[in-house]
């Protein structure tokens, strides 16, 4: 399917973007699932003055969508109307080296380039970094954490760009974090970040990260078409072993599976869509509802339309979602 073109909607100012603007432009192409159907209009500013100038000149009614690296997202198979806007590394990928064992990020940055930064800069506590796949403006929103670390106890402050257009600092503490989750200025685009390190040996931080990738490879399937972990842990339990326990494991729907390796990991086999993605999804959290008792919630976020005829229904009974999740 395709959207009507918004562009001649937003004359004359829209000829002062300097960034990228494309119609239709398909997100599976982008997302690392490689599902999904086309942004109405898609947006890479150029910088954050860019971003700032287009959001303020953005008429209220228009909707916004942010995406990053699309490491744990997906989109349906109708794709999202409005306005997706997604940073480049170009204007948005900068690493600066602070006084005090801190450091500044742009929010495309892969959340391994901050790791390996920071090791080669003798900062210590930003490890954990390495083993979450995704970037920084993601890891900030969701509080991306893993091996008992968390964005959260190394983030001090960061820069966004309100739906109005005003670049604001946001403290820790104002982003209001909880488990896989933060609670910032609804609408806000984070554009860049200051991390607080302490004082570390590279040659020792870099070999911690070693071990790391190691561990990651051989217990996840890291160079297939997924989102990463697909649910949350529910308080007291580990998905992947409710998700086995269930008879999830390499369970498939389509042309999407279950891994084999993991079982919390979502696969797009080769040629799934994002309807069958999905749908497995909900197979399984059926599974483990009827098991254990337990409902698991999605970590990948959910978001677009589906195509009429072809909806997801929640656990594969009552009536099916509607909207954006």
């Amino acid at each position: 399917m395709s959207w009507p073109d918004l562009i001649p909607d937003l004359q004359p100012w829209i000829g002062d973007i300097r960034g990228r603007l494309i119609t239709n432009q398909p997100l599976g192409e982008i997302v690392w699932f490689r599902v999904g159907g086309p942004a109405q209009l898609f947006f890479q500013p150029a910088d954050e003055a860019d971003l700032a100038f287009f959001l303020k000149n953005l008429p209220a009614a228009i909707k916004v969508t942010v995406i990053g690296l699309g490491s744990n997202l997906l989109i349906r198979d109708g794709g999202i109307d409005g306005v997706v806007i997604r940073l480049s590394a170009k204007g948005f990928g900068a690493t600066e080296i602070l006084d005090g064992h801190r450091l500044r990020v742009g929010t495309a940055l892969p959340d391994v380039k901050v790791a390996t930064a920071a090791a080669e800069a003798g900062i210590d506590g930003l490890t954990f970094y390495r083993g979450i796949p995704g970037g920084i403006g993601g890891a900030l929103y969701m509080n991306a954490g893993c091996y008992g670390m968390e964005t959260r106890d190394r983030m001090v402050e960061l820069r966004a760009v309100t739906r109005e257009g005003e670049i604001i600092t946001l403290s820790n503490a104002e982003m209001g974090y909880l488990y896989r989750k933060s609670n910032g200025p609804r609408g806000a685009i984070f554009t860049s970040a200051v991390y607080q390190g302490s004082a570390g040996d590279p040659a020792v931080i870099l070999e911690r990260m070693r071990e790391i990738t190691e561990k990651r490879e051989s217990s996840q399937p890291t160079r297939a078409k997924t989102g990463g972990s697909t649910f949350k842990n529910p308080e007291g339990h580990s998905s992947w072993r409710l998700i086995d326990e269930a008879g999830g494991r390499g369970l498939t729907f389509g042309g999407a599976q279950m891994s084999e390796l993991h079982a919390n990991f979502l696969l797009n086999l080769g040629e799934a869509d994002a309807f069958e993605v999905e749908t497995l999804g909900e197979m399984v959290r059926q599974k483990v509802r009827a098991k254990h008792g337990i409902d698991l919630k999605w970590e990948i976020r959910r978001m677009g339309h589906f195509v009429p005829g072809r909806e997801v229904r929640e656990f594969m009974d009552g009536a099916p979602f509607t909207g954006m999740v």
